[in-house]
């Protein structure tokens, strides 16, 4: 069999799959590439690899796609690294500058403010630097590690797992591990059980990991993020993928 062609995210979040896929035999049976969230999207879209964990949001760009780990990259509640920063209260901003980085996080942005906080703003893509904002009425949408130390440093904080859950009730998925094509049950077998390694010996990560005064790794790999799949997160995740539809 050629190898599996896998695209991961390079943030904070994956790094226990990363972990498992680097500590078990899979290994060699894959190609591993470490891309931000729209570009592993992308490699999906364009058949570049064959597994993606990619923004769901991205699934409605795929002709044809399968879920194929029982794992994702999901909160229940707050998430603690994808926010909306503001200056001012949420329904007083008059300009959101999206994520370059982004897909489901700018939809989720969106869907929030239409049916949540039913709000209008102009949306900016590729703002000159959208990560920043000294304007009264200018938020920002930012996901990942980028995020680490940063919510003090501004008025208005939105945890947008946090915010779709007063919404729908729901857990959130903003990442989940899709193929475009079919995949052998076998390798899929395998995978899951590389991923649940790296999750099952996130202590041992975290040990790796340098750091940082201003931010909780072990709160946030251990208890912000949730990573099963359950069906509680299917059930987010197709309903995102509806609201998305009709943004």
């Amino acid at each position: 069999m050629d190898k599996i062609r896998i695209s991961a995210v390079s943030y904070t979040n994956t790094k226990p799959f990363i972990y498992g896929l680097q500590h078990s035999g899979i290994t060699e049976k894959i190609e591993l590439s470490l891309d931000n969230p729209t570009d592993c999207a992308q490699k999906l879209i364009d058949d570049v690899v064959d597994i993606g964990l990619i923004p769901v949001a991205a699934t409605l760009s795929l002709p044809i796609w399968e879920i194929v780990a029982e794992y994702c990259i999901g909160a229940v509640g707050a998430v603690n690294s994808v926010f909306i920063f503001s200056n001012c209260d949420i329904h007083e901003v008059t300009t959101l500058q999206l994520d370059p980085q982004s897909r489901s996080s700018n939809n989720l942005a969106k869907v929030l403010l239409k049916n949540f906080w039913k709000t209008t703003p102009e949306l900016v893509v590729n703002a000159s630097d959208y990560s920043e904002s000294t304007n009264a009425t200018t938020a920002f949408v930012q996901i990942g590690d980028r995020t680490f130390g940063k919510m003090e440093k501004y008025a208005f904080v939105y945890d947008l797992a946090e915010e779709w859950q007063k919404f729908t009730g729901l857990p959130f998925v903003f990442a989940a591990w899709i193929a475009n094509k079919p995949i052998p049950k076998e390798f899929m077998d395998e995978f899951n059980v590389a991923l649940k390694f790296g999750l099952d010996h996130r202590a041992e990560l975290l040990k790796e990991l340098p750091a940082r005064p201003d931010f909780d790794l072990e709160d946030y790999l251990m208890h912000k993020l949730d990573f099963d799949l359950t069906e509680g997160k299917k059930k987010a995740l197709y309903l995102f993928l509806e609201y998305i539809k009709v943004l």
